[in-house]
């Protein structure tokens, strides 16, 4: 299976593919989308579809993975990465990707086991659990990578409740 990590970001976006078959992975490709250098709000969006439309008509991924939104301090900050987020989300949605959301904890938890880890023990166990020689740069990539891994190894899971869910309620309704 091919996954998408997103980690969304309104000045940069990192992305990481990685090609999961069990308990094993491999980084396809990653890297930052850089929108810093671009003023327009409207012009940072229009790069970042662009950009993504390219990586999901190349890889062709069957799943794509991103952070959960969190709430900021700066009320304009959340509301910019918000429009990043439905960009990224619409992209999806034009290829018929499922997309699933993990918040920050569970993809700390998903990689290491504990669910406040620092960052550099994110860095080592994405850089351990997909054989990378060097570490993955800026911290974005390195995000995504591990949101990735996250729906590799809880994707499965959440789709195996999802369908007790379905068949109880069908029941229940019945």
């Amino acid at each position: 299976m091919i996954i998408l990590g997103i980690d969304p970001g309104s000045r940069i976006t990192g992305f990481g593919l990685i090609n999961s078959r069990g308990n094993h992975s491999a980084m396809i490709e990653a890297g930052p989308i850089r929108l810093q250098k671009i003023e327009d709000i409207g012009e940072r969006l229009v790069v970042l579809a662009d950009t993504l439309e390219e990586l999901i008509t190349r890889h062709k991924p069957d799943a794509m993975a991103l952070e959960k939104v969190f709430h900021g301090v700066n009320a304009k900050s959340t509301l910019v990465l918000g429009y990043a987020r439905g960009v990224i989300l619409l992209c999806a949605a034009r290829h018929n990707l499922p997309v699933a959301e993990y918040a920050a904890t569970e993809v700390k938890k998903a990689i290491t086991g504990f669910g406040r880890a620092e960052k550099t023990q994110i860095k080592e166990m994405v850089k351990i659990l997909l054989k990378l020689e060097k570490d993955p740069k800026p911290h974005d990539v390195t995000d995504a990578l591990a949101i990735a891994l996250c729906h590799a190894h809880m994707g499965p899971i959440k789709a195996r409740i999802k369908e007790q869910e379905a068949k109880f309620w069908s029941r229940v309704k019945g």
